[in-house]
């Protein structure tokens, strides 16, 4: 089955929400780095350096509305959903300015007022509980859409096919998005699967599946905005694999032994930065000073949020019992 995706260029104002979210990403991926190197806090993050540009195309083809699933790998993607960026990093960072006030860590940052469901640390997880979410919106009579954003490893294990499945059969307005880095944490994606293209998978669940280059924003934009579109309409699911690659391993200060050298390199020639700024200023939506101005606004945004980050308190141990079902008041201690 056949995505109907269109081939033409976004509006300019389109393509520059695209790159700008795409410096965000960057900006706050490069001030955690900085932090955490000189010693000037403590955390951790597996990075997304590499895939921003499916951050791009996923900021510009949602609704504030529809909801969103991503995984531990995810800050691109809360940021491209609008999540700001000091409620991530004080997550990230155990601080009260974080979406859940220090508490849900980097591997659990959820923001349902701008439709961030989930974001959690189980390889696979995220499909069935995306396929919840597309229920309730079919139950509510919404035409919310929900995109669940995860990596190539992921669909390799029974959680990922049964909620293809199901979401199949009940037609259910959900996007999946594989982000093929080409490593499933320390293993290259040739040693875990006969399969070529992981978008040949949808042929088994009768839906259309589609690869992109995941390194241009444009590419995903138009897949991504095609999926919502008939995922909106009623039409069904849709599986887009997004074909990247990881730069900084996968988490911080992993020393990619398991990586040849010339493997790196090569696909650090494919850095979708320099692609797009040159995209951009020859197809003349922005000359490289006004872009060398957006990246600088990103930087400032982040340092501004990790500033604020700072200066708000630590997790305490009186939010221990805060934000529970359970009344904990007569329980013995």
């Amino acid at each position: 089955m056949q995505l109907d995706v269109s081939s033409q260029t976004p509006g300019d104002e389109t393509l520059l929400t695209m790159y700008r979210t795409m410096t965000l990403a960057r900006a706050c991926e490069a001030r955690l780095r900085k932090g955490f190197g000189s010693g000037e806090f403590a955390g951790v993050i597996w990075p997304s350096r590499g895939q921003e540009a499916i951050a791009g195309g996923l900021s510009t083809a949602l609704r504030r509305d529809d909801r969103l699933v991503t995984t531990y790998r995810g800050i691109h993607d809360l940021l491209a959903k609008g999540v700001p960026p000091a409620e991530i990093m004080g997550e990230v960072l155990g601080r009260g300015a974080g979406a859940s006030r220090g508490k849900g860590g980097t591997m659990h940052i959820t923001c349902p007022e701008v439709g961030v469901m989930l974001s959690t640390g189980i390889v696979g997880s995220g499909p069935p509980v995306a396929v919840g979410l597309a229920l309730a919106a079919r139950l509510q009579g919404s035409d919310r859409v929900v995109a669940v954003c995860f990596g190539d490893g992921a669909t390799n294990t029974g959680s990922f096919h049964e909620a293809v499945n199901l979401a199949a059969v009940w037609d259910l307005p959900l996007v999946l998005i594989c982000q093929n880095n080409q490593y499933a944490e320390l293993t290259p994606v040739e040693e875990t699967m006969r399969v070529e293209r992981i978008a040949d998978r949808a042929a088994a669940y009768a839906i259309p599946g589609i690869r992109v280059d995941g390194n241009d924003p444009v590419a995903v934009h138009n897949a991504l905005s095609a999926a919502v579109g008939r995922a909106r309409s009623g039409a069904g699911p849709t599986l887009v694999e997004c074909l990247t690659f990881r730069y900084g391993g996968h988490y911080v200060g992993d020393p990619q032994v398991y990586m040849a050298k010339d493997r790196l390199e090569q696909a650090m020639r494919g850095d979708p930065f320099p692609r797009y700024e040159r995209f951009l200023i020859e197809h003349g939506v922005a000359d490289a000073d006004r872009l060398a101005a957006l990246d600088a606004a990103s930087v400032a945004e982040i340092d501004e949020a990790i500033t604020v980050v700072l200066d708000s308190p630590e997790a305490s141990l009186g939010e221990l019992e805060a934000d529970i079902y359970a009344d904990l008041a007569g329980v013995p201690r």
